[in-house]
């Protein structure tokens, strides 16, 4: 429990994150966001230091989880001072981002003698501040060995942390994880504007969905939420239709044609440009029932 801990990005999954860490005896020491004023707020209740270089969180920390938006927020901060005198410390990289782009972060760490690690999420808000995050790991395993003791206290004791294989390589399975996740979101919102236009019984119809074949976890978590029109935002449609991208060029690299997660990913887009992307991604149904959203266009 000695190594000290940094946060760069600390919105709802980062520090809730940091949350579960402290209260799991790890002492955190350092948080930046690019928001400022969320870092701010944040640091005291850790009893950690907001930073306003990430030289500093490096210098700080002796691991330093980097939860931040995309491939570009996550070039900037690997281009911006993170890896200043960071000889032996381990960087554990949890945003979903091209695996590409993890596989340069991991040259760029050992090329400044630090180590690197992905630990692709595959849960959300709640997960993270219980502890109980289905984590996916890609790096070189020795690297994956010394961070296990600290990501065991994010993944239920380690009972939901799995090591895929390379750098990269956790990246592309989450990156299929959310694909498909969207696709079955897309579905179920589509599935259920259908019943309630022709006048059934939603919750009769999720039931009967729960005992079939049209059964999937998004209908456990985003089934009601459809129904009732309660969007609170878990996972944001922007953030599906970007990891919905993520595969599609993957499915590109390798001349495969996926028709559905192209659709799928226009539907998100479209809640983008309606003004619905900060929705949870359950807020596609506004786009499939009938008489709710009114398209801009």
């Amino acid at each position: 429990m000695s190594e000290k801990i940094g946060f760069v990005g600390v919105g709802r999954m980062g520090a809730n994150m940091a949350r579960r860490l402290k209260e799991a005896g790890h002492p955190v020491v350092a948080v930046y966001d690019v928001n400022a004023s969320v870092a701010q707020a944040l640091a005291p209740e850790l009893g950690a230091e907001a930073c306003a270089d990430l030289r500093q969180v490096t210098k700080l920390s002796d691991v330093i989880f980097t939860v931040v938006t995309d491939d570009k927020a996550m070039k900037k901060i690997y281009g911006g001072g993170l890896l200043s005198r960071s000889k032996g410390k381990l960087f554990i990289n949890c945003a979903t981002i091209s695996p590409s782009v993890h596989v340069w972060v991991e040259q760029k760490a050992e090329k400044a003698g630090a180590q690197s690690i992905e630990a692709c999420m595959a849960s959300s808000i709640t997960q993270a501040r219980q502890g109980t995050l289905y984590l996916m790991c890609g790096g070189k395993q020795d690297v994956f060995e010394r961070a296990k003791p600290i990501l065991g206290k994010l993944s239920n004791d380690g009972q939901l942390l799995r090591y895929i294989g390379p750098a990269g390589k956790a990246a592309e399975v989450k990156a299929l994880v959310n694909m498909v996740m969207n696709i079955n979101t897309a579905a179920l919102a589509e599935g259920l504007a259908l019943g309630g236009a022709l006048g059934l019984d939603l919750a009769m119809l999720r039931d009967v969905f729960s005992q079939t074949g049209a059964n999937s976890r998004v209908l456990q978590t985003d089934g009601e939420d459809m129904q009732n029109r309660d969007h609170s935002c878990f996972f944001s449609a922007a953030h599906a239709a970007k990891d919905s991208g993520i595969a599609l060029k993957l499915a590109k690299d390798q001349d495969l044609n996926l028709p559905l997660a192209a659709a799928t990913k226009k539907q998100y887009e479209r809640m983008i440009k309606e003004g619905l992307g900060e929705l949870d991604k359950s807020g596609i149904a506004e786009l499939t029932f009938k008489n709710r959203h009114q398209s801009k266009h």
